[in-house]
């Protein structure tokens, strides 16, 4: 393969299975050479998942939109008075995924929500436990890092026992990835300066991997963020994951402006930092087994040109998405399963229904010995 000029040296590491340096990231990002940045992490995604993309028949629970923490660049979180603002009864949030029900392969939750000022640890765990005891069979992967963060300040219990507490009573399999945004104070102090830094959201991560459950890891970028904070926060990420090996997947969320604060001095990122970030976080992040390409926010042509860049994961079904809607997200609000199947075959690839921890529960009559069925036979590139 003929490398793009001027980075002929980062080819070869990645043909040798060489971990990359930080300064190799920067550079990266510099690179203007789109194509051969795709086919650079085309080459780790084959080389770690072979042609199986995943996906899950899944159901999102946004349980409020009331939130403390009103970060400049969210457009879901109201104050408990403002217009369009809700709160789910367990009732309700049961209807909701009783109504996702009437899919007869749906396999997981996947449960998120605002920081609500006067809801206690007990009141969200009461919600979580009566999903878990009425739809015992569906995998349960809630809350980020940020809300588990939110759970022991106003509770006084420690991180360690509110993940404790929701894995043994409410059945929590895996927790979310968002709200890692940047992983910089500085970033962080100027648009979420009320919610878990940088330290306290790698912290839950690190011991919810110590508990034994998994999670997922995000980006939020194309905003007030530089290259090289992109660059650190992939950084932060891989060095946590050297250390626990709990993450499951990685998954680039750009920024979406429209209805927040901070839209009103940045523009939406385009297509090719979009794919330009999926590609350069697939050879960054060496150390986890899958890249998300998360059609909800890319929309579903980007995230289908995505599996060209590195991405192996394609999400799921949702099933009635709130939260980067409210942002103006235009994808659907939900997809079926047969459009996912559709969308990563004519892609070329293998779709694979999986749950919340990629273990795979059915294909679609293709041979898939290619690939590993369960997280644990994932290789990583040792170093």
């Amino acid at each position: 393969m003929l490398a793009s000029k001027g980075y002929e040296d980062i080819e070869e590491k990645i043909l040798r299975g060489v971990r990359l340096t930080r300064e190799d990231g920067v550079r990266l990002f510099y690179c203007h050479d789109l194509a051969w940045l795709g086919a650079m992490a085309d080459i780790v995604r084959r080389r770690m998942n072979g042609d199986i993309v995943y996906y899950n028949v899944n159901c999102h629970v946004n349980l409020t939109n009331i939130c403390t923490s009103r970060c400049k660049f969210c457009a879901f979180g109201r104050d408990a008075d403002d217009a369009g603002a809700y709160e789910m009864t367990k009732a309700q949030a049961i209807a909701v995924v009783r109504d996702a029900m009437r899919d007869p392969d749906l396999a997981g939750l996947h449960v998120v929500s605002g920081l609500h000022p006067t809801w206690t640890f007990e009141h969200y765990l009461g919600i979580v436990r009566a999903l878990h005891e009425t739809f015992p069979s569906l995998y349960m992967k809630g809350f980020t890092g940020v809300e588990i963060t939110h759970f022991a300040k106003t509770s006084g219990l420690s991180v360690r026992e509110v993940l404790t507490r929701l894995r043994d009573e409410a059945g929590l399999q895996a927790i979310a990835g968002g709200g890692a945004e940047i992983l910089s104070d500085r970033v962080r102090g100027e648009l979420c300066p009320n919610k878990a830094t940088a330290d306290e959201w790698l912290a839950v991560a690190r011991t919810a991997h110590e508990l034994g459950i998994r999670s997922n890891a995000s980006m939020l970028y194309g905003h007030i963020e530089t290259l090289e904070e992109r660059v650190d926060h992939l950084m932060k990420l891989r060095a946590l994951q050297d250390e626990t090996h709990g993450f499951l997947t990685f998954i680039c969320f750009p920024f979406l402006p429209a209805h927040t604060e901070l839209g009103k001095r940045v523009k939406q990122t385009s297509l090719w930092d979009d794919l330009r970030t999926m590609a350069i976080s697939r050879l960054m992040l060496d150390n986890f087994p899958h890249v998300k390409a998360y059609w909800v926010m890319l929309t579903v042509p980007v995230a289908q040109v995505a599996l060209g860049f590195g991405a192996d994961d394609i999400d799921g079904t949702v099933h009635k998405e709130t939260i980067l809607h409210d942002a103006g997200a235009t994808s659907p609000r939900a997809l079926t399963e047969n459009k996912i199947v559709e969308i990563i075959r004519e892609a070329g690839r293998i779709p694979a229904a999986c749950d919340c921890n990629y273990n795979i529960l059915h294909t679609f009559g293709v041979e898939t010995d290619e690939a590993p069925r369960r997280l644990e036979d994932v290789p990583c590139i040792p170093y």
